[in-house]
């Protein structure tokens, strides 16, 4: 798997349709009903609808149960998550827009709550803090979490996730 920051993606893209202006106006409006769509993003999973407001609730729960404490009660992460510890590790990345959570198809991030971050999400052999919750959450509970944390992502990482996947997905 190729890892890539689309941090640069993201602010370009962003830059790009600012300076736009009014010649830009139907794609942000073809962007804004894209976000608004009933139908998902390459990538999104069902099981992680951020619109299902009884499975958001309970991934709510769990996440403050068992994620909170790493990645911050408001998804904000650890300060200084992209310096390594003296460990050699990274600190807990943030899930609201600021990480990079969002630039992940759910079945990533479903495999990486599920089995910590090893191949094929991450190289061999790398170190991390994240644990597997394999044995302690149950599948519906993670894809839950998921809907949690995607509920809580702006309207403008919205559609530029789903053109990110849309991207990743025809490769």
């Amino acid at each position: 798997m190729r890892f890539h920051d689309y941090s640069a993606t993201f602010s370009r893209s962003r830059r790009l349709l600012f300076r736009a202006g009014v010649a830009g106006a139907p794609v942000i409006i073809a962007l804004a009903l894209a976000a608004c769509s009933d139908t998902p993003a390459p990538g999104d999973d069902p099981r992680a609808d951020p619109r299902n407001a009884d499975v958001v609730r309970r991934g709510a729960e769990v996440y403050a149960q068992n994620c909170a404490a790493c990645h911050g009660a408001k998804l904000e992460g650890q300060p200084n998550w992209r310096t390594r510890l003296a460990n050699g590790r990274l600190p807990a990345p943030p899930h609201d827009d600021t990480g990079h959570t969002w630039h992940h198809p759910d079945h990533v991030l479903f495999g990486i709550i599920k089995n910590g971050l090893v191949p094929p999400y991450a190289p061999k052999n790398y170190e991390s803090d994240m644990p597997a919750f394999s044995g302690k959450l149950s599948d519906d509970e993670i894809w839950a979490v998921l809907a949690y944390i995607k509920s809580r992502w702006s309207r403008e990482v919205l559609p530029v996730r789903a053109e990110m996947l849309r991207n990743t997905a025809s490769r």
